[in-house]
């Protein structure tokens, strides 16, 4: 039996004060919940994860063929990687993540899914802005190797593409963001986007100028806290 609550790092960063939290939850089937904060804002929790499942899970649905190359912008507590993994089709994945801390919790243990993104040989970790990276135009998000091409672009890092960890990346958010981005795909290849929000019909337009047969995808979910439905959405579109 864990503690009732644990706080089991806390990091300074450019962003404010990272911290990881593990707490027992009888609402949650009594089990140990994994939570992320930003100063005093709430990242993410293992409690509520089949939005970050969907995003792998509809970005890979929208491919075909085998030999995939896949990139996933923001490691998180790694189930949308994770998930990316249980694809025997996948060949190789880089997981871009700004935050240093983050990508320590997973090769030191902290969180569940550590030792299985560390030991798999197709996934690499990628330290570094997922943003700035996505709009170079002759570099790859791994700055080691030149503009690659990709088959999946997998984003889950801000809470909405209107709603921003931090304010620099609404530059992303626009038809020329999504231009740089176009290039690091494959012809065919598809970019993806979490939201913690319900499907906006203006985003779906903008992305619609960049990318072929856009389309959202509400995903509903249970809220055992509140005993409520909650709806996330990923959105899709192909190069």
């Amino acid at each position: 039996m864990s503690l009732i609550f644990q706080e089991l790092d806390s990091q300074p960063t450019s962003l404010g004060e990272i911290s990881l939290r593990r707490r027992r939850m009888p609402a949650a089937g009594d089990r140990d919940i994994y939570e992320v904060k930003l100063g005093d804002e709430f990242l993410m929790s293992s409690l509520f994860i089949e939005g970050e499942i969907a995003l792998s899970n509809l970005g890979l649905e929208a491919l075909s063929g085998d030999n995939l190359s896949v990139i996933v912008g923001g490691l998180g507590l790694g189930h949308t990687a994770a998930a990316v993994l249980e694809s025997e089709r996948v060949a190789s994945l880089g997981i871009v993540e700004f935050l240093e801390p983050v990508i320590n919790w997973h090769r030191e243990g902290l969180v569940p899914l550590g030792g299985r993104l560390c030991n798999d040989a197709r996934c690499r970790f990628l330290q570094g802005d997922f943003f700035a990276l996505a709009m170079q135009k002759d570099s790859d998000f791994d700055t080691q190797l030149p503009l690659v091409e990709h088959d999946a672009i997998l984003l889950d890092i801000d809470h909405a593409p209107d709603n921003y960890l931090d304010n620099q990346n609404s530059v992303f958010y626009t038809e020329e963001g999504f231009q740089r981005l176009r290039a690091h795909l494959r012809d065919g290849g598809v970019f993806a986007i979490w939201s913690n929000d319900r499907k906006d019909a203006r985003f779906l337009e903008l992305l619609g100028r960049v990318f072929r047969d856009p389309t959202a995808h509400e995903v509903e979910f249970t809220n055992p806290l509140q005993n409520s439905t909650a709806i996330n959405t990923v959105y899709v579109g192909r190069r």
